[in-house]
């Protein structure tokens, strides 16, 4: 996989959101003054990249432009990571969906928001 596309209303907290709790580093922004497409690439320390994308047209009702996808899944390391993020990230105010917890296939992960309300998945 190259990549994993995601299209956000607010670019710049997404990009913000992004860098801060997952060490993303966000490549330069491109825009299309035609079309109004906005996004940039973010890259992570084990080489997955995320393009978050917006333009005029986004919403969660257009069906051209949909807002996001099912999650996003990070690998963390270990339980403790996961125990921490997921600390940090209910302290600062995004909401936790569930975790964290042992899933029925034997995954410890944990799932919570991002400001857009688009699933992460934390997981060892």
């Amino acid at each position: 996989m190259e990549h994993i596309g995601l299209f956000v209303k607010d670019l710049e907290g997404a990009r913000r959101f992004y860098e801060t709790y997952f060490n993303g580093v966000a490549g330069g922004k491109y825009q299309n003054e035609k079309t109004r497409f906005q996004s940039y690439f973010i890259s992570f320390t084990n080489g997955a990249r995320l393009e978050i994308m917006t333009r005029p047209e986004v919403s969660g009702e257009n069906n051209l432009y949909p807002l996001g996808f099912a999650h996003l899944a990070f690998a963390l390391g270990s339980k403790e990571k996961v125990d921490k993020l997921t600390n940090q990230l209910k302290k600062d105010g995004y909401q936790i969906i569930n975790g964290p917890r042992i899933t029925g296939d034997g995954y410890y992960e944990n799932v919570a928001l991002d400001p857009e309300g688009n699933q992460l998945e934390l997981t060892v």
